[in-house]
């Protein structure tokens, strides 16, 4: 159906355009094979039993402290915390979640001892995820930061488009976006009736999600709660992530959720219990209206690789993209082993990255084994982008890290638990290079990830961060993580210079997102905790060291309990973290990189203003490749959510290093193809979908153009471009279609 009110245009876009290295720790004796009542049991008892040593590792107060990370080279980009400076507008802190008394009363206790760990709260002080999103069409980003109950969840409005300077004004409550009254989790939007404006899902924890309908067709945004009447509420599940994305082809996004266990007030799921408690994923698909149908099971999302038939997993990220290039948007999610053994250690698995591939109906099969992302592991966030530029998508997973567990005796061997990217092969499996990688070795623990090109040079690097509050301890192994592509070898290094403003081990960060915020053309980083850690909480170094740049004093713990001096007994230190803290952290090229320039494209549907249009208006789903002149490609799928319950901005930067020139390619959902040349840098592009593509099957030039002449006076008519725009992208595609 074509909308009567034209498509506002975003004013910043140009229309138209311990153990020895590598040795396995000892393994726990094997688990019976047993019915599945009995292994559990056999589980609990043996993870337990494990775990009893864990205290006597944990708060040996005579450990020096973790001094800061070593100084650096240069790297070319510093990205510098803004977040702090109250002119910026961006006060935020995180509201704990009601769990967190819960384990206020266990601290109270007299002792706690290791059995008290399968009852101690999971993630006491909340869940944050975070969104950027240009909620009001004015071409700058906003921020959309999820809170705990009795503090409003924030929208942050970006006043760098009407005012000219970074600065921000939370807007939530006077929009309708607030949720007050939720426990939020993950967050992710869409313009999911193809309105022009993006809606937001907002997950809850034990309690429904909420479905913010934007209303920015009235004249100003503002959102209407429209939960009840769309079918997103999705009942009352501990819900880590979501992502939208068209499954079926219908030019509406549909939204897939991801679960986790039953109730985070206490760990047996992650300790005792793999399977029983767990809760399904689900796929919601839109019937139009903004009314869906939950749909999973008749979908296969539920057939898992590896785990019982029937059985669920905990997700903690999930995705909708294109993995495999062929139009239609595949599942994947990420999903946490936790402190199950895995069965090469006489446990089960369950901890894999799960891969489904889309039939192009909504159908789902489950490729994991034969796509060799079966490793398990304790995953938890997702990105993904062509790391290699070899033209196919590849994916990144963060993970439990290879220190945490030195202070849970399970059994272990170096890269079991390591945060690690796979290449993508022709044949649509992965490779795993990590092994093969000198540079790092071991990582530490991770939630949030994305892929950006930082430093503008025209290879794909990685952002990842994250803590984890396990009740005894709070891990603090991850410093920031910028990993450097040295030239499209997607053999990261560490770039330990590239966040020298804040030291994240003291932030317990859940969230990750980037995108432009100031506009010019070099990607920010924002990130939000659920509770730091600051002095006088210690940074303890962890028993155990790889070989690698982050190994001790950099990998680091903080005690919340402390030795009795009886065996097995503690008592709580005395100390709590503060409330979680939002992060900004902008990128300000120096020496090295300060050549480099970039272009920003965001690509829009044009469903229901286009004949022949079948594209979501807000061009998620689609992969935008940039070549820049004599470069390689690199390219990024537009993705709905991922990370870990975040979401990075529709339009990203693309580094050029020092090109003149750049081409930008699209790859629609569908599988249409649009192309446009010479784009210069500093230049950010509106690209509609333009439904002719220039490698289909055509009766003659003639036809193509035609095709190509009417969909730009459509998209032209419909406030995408203006006649400039529309003459540029008519030469592009004729070009292309005589390149063919």
């Amino acid at each position: 159906m074509k909308h009567d009110r034209p498509t506002a245009v975003p004013q910043a876009f140009v229309p138209g355009a311990g153990p020895a290295l590598d040795s396995p720790v000892p393994a726990a004796p094997p688990v019976g094979q047993s019915p599945r009542e009995s292994r559990s049991a056999a589980h609990h008892s043996s993870v337990l039993a494990l775990l009893m040593l864990c205290p006597l590792v944990l708060l040996l107060s005579s450990s020096p402290a973790a001094s800061a990370p070593p100084a650096a080279t240069e790297s070319g980009v510093a990205l510098v915390n803004v977040a702090s400076d109250p002119a910026t507008g961006l006060a935020y802190r995180r509201e704990p979640s009601p769990r967190n008394l819960v384990f206020d009363a266990i601290k109270q206790e007299p002792l706690y001892t290791v059995m008290d760990i399968a009852r101690t709260p999971l993630k006491p002080n909340g869940a944050p995820g975070l969104a950027l999103i240009d909620f009001d069409r004015d071409g700058d980003l906003d921020l959309y930061v999820t809170n705990g109950p009795g503090a409003a969840n924030s929208l942050f409005e970006n006043r760098l488009v009407p005012d000219g300077s970074l600065a921000f004004v939370d807007v939530a409550m006077a929009v309708g976006a607030g949720l007050a009254d939720q426990d939020s989790s993950g967050v992710c939007f869409g313009d999911t009736d193809n309105d022009g404006d993006e809606d937001l899902l907002v997950l809850g924890s034990g309690e429904p999600s909420r479905f913010l309908e934007n209303r920015l067709e009235t004249g100003s945004a503002w959102f209407e709660d429209h939960t009840a009447a769309s079918g997103l509420g999705g009942g009352n599940r501990w819900s880590s992530s979501c992502s939208m994305g068209d499954v079926n082809g219908d030019g509406l996004l549909d939204v897939v959720v991801g679960n986790t266990f039953t109730d985070w007030n206490q760990q047996a799921a992650i300790v005792a219990v793999p399977f029983a408690q767990n809760e399904h994923d689900q796929l919601f698909v839109n019937r139009g209206g903004n009314l869906f149908d939950e749909v999973g099971a008749a979908a296969g999302i539920h057939d898992l690789a590896a785990v019982p038939p029937g059985a669920a997993t905990i997700t903690w990220a999930i995705a909708l993209v294109d993995l495999d290039a062929d139009g239609d948007l595949d599942l994947v999610h990420a999903d946490d082993q936790a402190a199950i053994p895995a069965a090469r250690y006489g446990g089960l698995d369950r901890g894999y990255i799960q891969i489904f591939d889309n039939d192009g109906s909504g159908h789902f099969t489950n490729r994991t084994v034969a796509a060799g992302t079966n490793k398990t592991g304790q995953w938890m966030g997702l990105t993904f982008g062509d790391f290699d530029c070899d033209g196919r998508l590849d994916l990144f997973g963060s993970n439990l890290g290879d220190y945490m567990i030195s202070l849970l005796p399970l059994p272990y061997t170096r890269g079991d638990s390591t945060s690690r990217w796979f290449l993508q092969r022709p044949d649509g499996s992965f490779d795993d290079p990590f092994k093969a990688s000198s540079a790092l070795r071991a990582t530490p623990f991770g939630w949030g990830a994305s892929s950006f090109d930082y430093d503008a040079d025209g290879d794909l690097d990685l952002v990842f961060q994250g803590g984890l509050d396990v009740g005894p301890f709070i891990d603090a192994s991850n410093p920031g993580m910028v990993l450097a592509n040295p030239g499209c070898s997607a053999d990261f290094v560490w770039d330990h210079d590239a966040l020298p403003s804040v030291d994240h081990r003291r932030r317990t960060v859940q969230g990750v997102a980037v995108g432009d915020l100031d506009l010019d053309g070099y990607p920010d980083v924002v990130s939000v905790s659920s509770a730091d850690e600051p002095a006088p909480l210690p940074l303890l170094p962890y028993p155990v060291s790889w070989g690698s740049p982050i190994d001790p004093p950099v990998a680091s713990w903080v005690p919340i309990f402390q030795p009795t001096g009886n065996p097995g007994e503690f008592v709580w230190s005395g100390f709590d973290p503060d409330r979680g803290t939002l992060v900004v952290e902008i990128a300000s090229p120096h020496a090295g990189a300060e050549g480099n320039r970039s272009v920003s494209v965001l690509p829009v549907g044009t469903a229901g203003l286009t004949t022949g249009g079948r594209v979501n208006r807000s061009g998620i789903g689609a992969q935008v490749t940039v070549t820049p002149l004599r470069g390689q490609p690199s390219t990024r799928p537009v993705l709905g959510g991922s990370s870990y319950a975040s979401q990075d901005a529709l339009a990203q930067p693309f580094g050029l290093g020092q090109a003149p020139t750049a081409t930008v390619e699209i790859l629609w959902p569908g599988g249409t193809r649009n192309r446009l040349y010479g784009v210069r840098p500093g230049e950010r592009i509106l690209f509609p979908e333009i439904p002719c593509s220039f490698d289909g099957e055509w009766s003659s030039p003639a036809a193509y153009l035609t095709c190509v002449r009417e969909a730009l006076i459509e998209a032209e008519d419909g406030g995408l471009l203006d006649p400039n725009g529309r003459a540029r992208l008519m030469g592009s595609a004729f070009r292309a279609f005589a390149e063919q």
